[in-house]
């Protein structure tokens, strides 16, 4: 997937041909076996070949990867508010402007977009931008018409098809509602009206959390293109992907937003990587999902640095359905339900694990895994089910209590009780161990415990907030430690937003959460890393709107180091299990795309630090050639994956620091885009007792000449260094600006 060296599209098609000809029997197979080529961004193309003319294909001159296409998976009334509203835990001052700003066209990689929905209405909106390229294509169920000011572009992709190549042996759909940019997933109409929608009054979830859904600050001028790369029965192809990106750029969008994402490939063979390294290339900034494999560490995917990688936390509104308990106490839960379960505690109230079925054991039992009950013992009864210790789906918990005759059930979850499980009509709420220490101490003192459980209440202002999800992927990435990921984090629990119309077809196969009940309006609520990007993807639409001429990496830089690291009690940011977080967990914080407006400084991150870094990786320069689309392209001497700590990024990562003498010294550079052209920064050092940082010079003298300055950062392990990651942060401040770089360090 190399660069352009020009962008004739016959010609390009046509050598294509020619070198699949190479590999095969004729001309006339090379063209059977075309599917698309890729004309408009970079060089390529998708073909059926066996696994043997692959690898033929592979070891040709000029080609620089082949690989099989990968299918990825799919990874509000508050959440804009809350990122809003006047940031007291960090102190800032700054207020958002009552100035929209200039355009800004968003292009969402997704499932296709519902373009009735209430939150794409185009009111009040200027003509579409004169500098827009892309089309609505007409589809199955989708007309021109349906786009207006607000979505401006709409594009399918249907099982691989080229209009432009189409034989008899290319892969098709099966449904005929993926061959249309119209939505029947509801996942992009979501991700789409979180970033960009429209003001949209008495927006709720099923009569809960009811307020005014909207995109981010400057939703009433960002544009949405949308292109539908994922099928109702074929995933997220990886050549649909690179399709989109191909178009996406021709078409001239400023922002690539794609929630999707897979197991980590490496960079050359990873089709979003690719795409948005070429996009990256034209100024479009991409911003994409960490992942939902959380909590484990080193799970986090689309890690390339030149990928704005976004991981998921809370917001500060919390769905509460409380267990009362017969002896009068009050045991906070959290959980949906619209149940007529008696607000008195007079229902039995059982431990699962107590009551197996005979054909069943102990440990099932206590997971209320299908048929494991004694439903004797089960009718009529409150069941305690631990859900801490099983890959058993809540909605298969339920199901089975349901089954046994249960009237209600309480979950036993740390990982997951942020996350608001709907359970209908059906009486359920979640708890966390230490609840449950006292619930179980309760059943132990009564011969007869009784309990209920209470209707759903919303509550604001919750407290602490924000948190980390515990599906939120973690770092370090699996590719290279030399770069810190995740990038940032933005709210992706229980976030509220656009979804098809009620009784539309809808296919939830990826892996975000959404809540399992009927929604009986068109908005939804859905958890996941993949609801985090379309926050971030809005916070840079704002930044670009009011600052036309920041580069895509400034915002970067810009959203990153003001990004919030402590929640509403004053605390560092922590996990659903109350532990304190780290950059591996977080990034560099929770996105504030108010403070982001007046960063200070900068770190700018240039198309050659890509090129470096794809050096150091271990490509040679032949490769990077190809990619560059520069035949006078050398890799730097003394090449090797150390030196990727240096790339100009905003964030530190070291891979390995030897704990006997080691030291290692990478170096930055940084811009001042502040209106103060003379600022004076010193720089404040966090680090923790295993290591010694240096900061060299430690204040930075800015002046009408001087707008950029470069500094030197020395780690060297202590004596009581022990191996393992450590963490710590740069602050460079002049009094009005906190420019914030977190680091870190891995002790070998």
């Amino acid at each position: 997937m190399g660069s352009l060296l020009h962008n004739n599209r016959e010609e390009l098609v046509t050598s294509h041909l020619q070198v699949l000809s190479s590999v095969l029997e004729s001309p006339r197979h090379a063209e059977q076996s075309l599917v698309r080529s890729y004309t408009s961004a970079f060089n390529g193309f998708a073909a059926v070949l066996s696994k043997e003319q692959a690898t033929a294909l592979a070891e040709k001159a000029g080609v620089l990867s082949v690989f099989p296409d990968p299918v990825l998976n799919l990874h509000t009334t508050h959440s804009w508010d809350y990122l809003e509203k006047d940031l007291a835990m960090t102190g800032s001052s700054y207020r958002k402007p009552k100035s929209s700003g200039a355009d800004v066209i968003i292009g969402f990689l997704d499932t296709g977009i519902w373009p009735e929905a209430a939150s794409f209405n185009d009111k009040g909106m200027g003509p579409v931008p004169s500098r827009w390229k892309g089309a609505c294509v007409k589809g199955e169920g989708f007309n021109v018409s349906n786009c207006n000011r607000k979505i401006i572009g709409a594009r399918y992709y249907s099982g691989g098809e080229d209009d432009d190549l189409v034989t008899s042996i290319k892969p098709k759909s099966l449904w005929p509602q993926s061959r249309t940019a119209r939505d029947y997933q509801g996942h992009g109409t979501f991700t789409a009206s979180t970033a960009a929608g429209s003001f949209v009054e008495n927006a709720n979830y099923n009569g809960l959390a009811n307020g005014t859904a909207r995109g981010g600050p400057a939703s009433s001028s960002t544009r949405i293109a949308m292109y539908r790369v994922c099928g109702l029965d074929y995933g997220c192809p990886g050549v649909q992907i690179l399709a989109a990106f191909d178009d996406a750029v021709k078409d001239g969008v400023d922002i690539v937003s794609i929630s999707i994402g897979g197991n980590q490939a490496d960079f050359v063979n990873d089709p979003i990587a690719i795409g948005a390294f070429h996009a990256t290339q034209k100024g479009i900034l991409v911003v994409s999902s960490a992942g939902n494999a959380g909590p484990d560490s080193q799970t986090v995917v689309n890690t390339a640095p030149w990928i704005f990688t976004v991981g998921a936390a809370s917001i500060d509104r919390e769905f509460l359905s409380n267990v009362v308990l017969g002896n009068g106490k009050i045991i906070q839960g959290k959980g949906i339900t619209f149940s007529n379960l008696s607000q008195s505690a007079v229902h039995p109230l059982v431990y699962a694990g107590s009551i197996p079925d005979k054909s069943s054991n102990l440990v099932a039992a206590r997971n209320c895994l299908l048929e494991s009950l004694d439903t004797s013992k089960a009718k009529g009864n409150v069941v305690l089910c631990i859900a801490n210790d099983t890959a058993a789906s809540k909605q298969i918990m339920k199901i089975t209590v349901q089954d046994a005759g249960g009237v209600g059930m309480i979950f036993v979850d740390d990982l997951q009780i942020f996350e608001a499980y709907d359970s209908g009509t059906f009486a359920a709420t979640t708890v966390n161990t230490s609840s449950a220490t006292e619930i179980f101490s309760y059943i132990n003192s009564t011969r007869n415990p009784v309990a209920t459980i209470t209707p759903t209440k919303v509550v604001t202002n919750y407290k602490p907030a924000p948190v980390i999800a515990s599906f939120s992927s973690r770092g370090p990435g699996g590719l290279t430690q030399n770069i810190l990921k995740p990038d940032i984090s933005a709210p992706g629990v229980n976030i509220i937003a656009a979804w098809d119309p009620p009784n539309t077809f809808i296919d939830t196969d990826f892996s975000d959460t959404v809540l399992s009940g009927t929604t009986s309006t068109s908005f939804n609520m859905m958890s996941g890393t993949s609801v985090a990007v379309p926050h971030v993807s809005g916070a840079a639409a704002f930044l670009k709107s009011m600052n036309p001429t920041w580069s895509f990496s400034a915002i970067r830089s810009a959203l990153m180091t003001t990004a919030i690291v402590r929640n509403n009690v004053g605390k560092l940011l922590t996990n659903e299990s109350d532990i304190s977080g780290t950059p591996f967990d977080f990034g560099s914080g929770v996105v504030n795309p108010i403070g982001a407006l007046q960063p200070g400084l900068v770190y700018e991150t240039s198309i050659d630090d890509y090129f470096h870094f794809l050096c150091n990786y271990g490509l040679d320069s032949a490769n990077i050639k190809l990619i560059a689309a520069n035949q006078s392209y050398k890799c730097p001497s003394g090449a090797k994956v150390d030196v990727i700590s240096n790339m100009n990024y905003p964030s530190i990562a070291i891979s390995k620091l030897n704990i006997v003498n080691g030291s290692t010294t990478v170096s930055r550079s940084v811009t001042n885009i502040s209106p103060d052209l003379t600022p004076t920064y010193k720089v404040t050092i966090g680090a923790p007792p295993s290591l010694n940082v240096k900061v060299s010079p430690e204040i930075l003298q800015f002046s009408k000449t001087a707008k950029k300055l470069s500094f030197d950062v020395v780690f060297t392990a202590t004596k009581v260094a022990t191996k393992g990651y450590v963490f710590g942060t740069l602050v460079w401040s002049d009094g009005k600006h906190n420019v914030r770089t977190p680091f870190a360090v891995n002790l070998v």
